[in-house]
């Protein structure tokens, strides 16, 4: 049944969920039913916390019963540092980066970094990487952009075998490696990554434990991520491939305020070709297409239509805008768990 909506807001956002019910049903029969893994977005661009609050937070995450910890990699802390400092402080949750672009470090130091992580989390560490942007890559750090999957590939060439504890033989146009890494205490240190169109969805198929997403909305999920990400993962005789989402979500009965916020980051996502392309897979442009804002039965609703199609992880990136909010969504999300 369709619950009753208490606000204009909710009544769209439940319109626009159940409207593609019949196609989510199908979607879910072909697939498999499995539980929803709940992780939160802690840090990133403009956040003030500190190493001390990282670990503080990643405790109470913990102790609430979530399933994983995403740190994100900007312009501030190093996220696998980050990671590797509190997988020394917490004994269950999970720690994965989200994302540390690629260009800027060989694959070689990245795999000892990661490796050394794993190893101070235990096993409990995830690797996530991506391209990042332009403005980043060839603006600020001055190198060059150019044919990213050609990139990606060679990087999973060295950076795979390395992580598995294997020797990492391989001559490429942009890498020529011949080394191994022997770390004792070594544990597997999986890697997702970002990928939104094509070549990158088949590069994390055959390569990786999967993808992690942001600024993709359902319908993009529905329609392109998942299906293309099974099928190729299959053809290569890979594992049910890991597709964590990130979203920002809040529990409000604000949701005219949140959707405004949500709108003005639409704008400025669409400032990059990635994200622009799937705001422009999606549709539409609506903040219910790309986040997750109002009551209980909002929130309810749209966590379900993520596990409905096919999603593995959500990684919640809780809207602070207004005083309570983050305390609110996590102790929501800490109920559903």
């Amino acid at each position: 049944m369709l619950p009753e909506p208490e606000t204009e807001h909710d009544a769209d956002f439940l319109r626009h969920f159940f409207h593609r019910q019949d196609a989510v049903g199908v979607a879910g029969e072909a697939g498999k039913e499995s539980d929803l893994r709940f992780g939160v977005m802690v840090g990133g661009h403009g956040s003030r916390i500190s190493v001390d609050g990282f670990v503080e937070t990643a405790r109470d995450l913990e102790a609430r019963g979530f399933d994983t910890m995403w740190i994100p990699h900007v312009f501030g802390h190093d996220a696998i540092n980050v990671a590797t400092l509190i997988g020394r402080e917490t004994e269950r949750i999970e720690l994965g980066t989200a994302v540390v672009p690629t260009y800027p470090r060989h694959p070689a130091a990245l795999a000892q970094q990661a490796i050394t992580a794993g190893a101070a989390c235990r096993g409990r560490f995830t690797l996530g990487i991506g391209l990042s942007h332009p403005p980043v890559i060839e603006k600020m750090l001055g190198l060059s952009y150019a044919r990213r999957a050609q990139h990606m590939r060679e990087y999973m060439a060295v950076l795979g075998p390395l992580l598995r504890g294997e020797p990492a033989k391989f001559e490429g146009e942009e890498y020529r490696v011949a080394m191994t890494v022997e770390v004792p205490d070594a544990e597997p240190v999986p890697v997702v990554l970002a990928a939104l169109g094509d070549r990158m969805l088949a590069i994390a198929a055959r390569e990786a434990a999967g993808t992690i997403l942001w600024m993709a909305g359902f319908g993009a999920i529905e329609r392109h991520v998942v299906p293309k990400l099974r099928t190729l993962a299959q053809q290569a005789g890979r594992p049910e491939p890991r597709i964590v989402a990130g979203m920002h979500i809040v529990l409000t009965s604000n949701a005219g305020a949140a959707n405004e916020r949500i709108d003005q980051l639409l704008e400025q996502y669409r400032m990059m070709p990635s994200y622009r392309a799937m705001i422009e897979r999606e549709g539409s442009a609506t903040p219910a297409d790309f986040a997750i804002i109002g009551d209980e039965k909002v929130l309810d609703a749209g966590l379900e239509r993520l596990r409905s199609i096919g999603v593995t992880d959500f990684d919640a990136n809780i809207l602070d805008f207004e005083e309570g909010s983050t305390e609110r969504t996590l102790d929501y999300l800490e109920s559903r768990l």
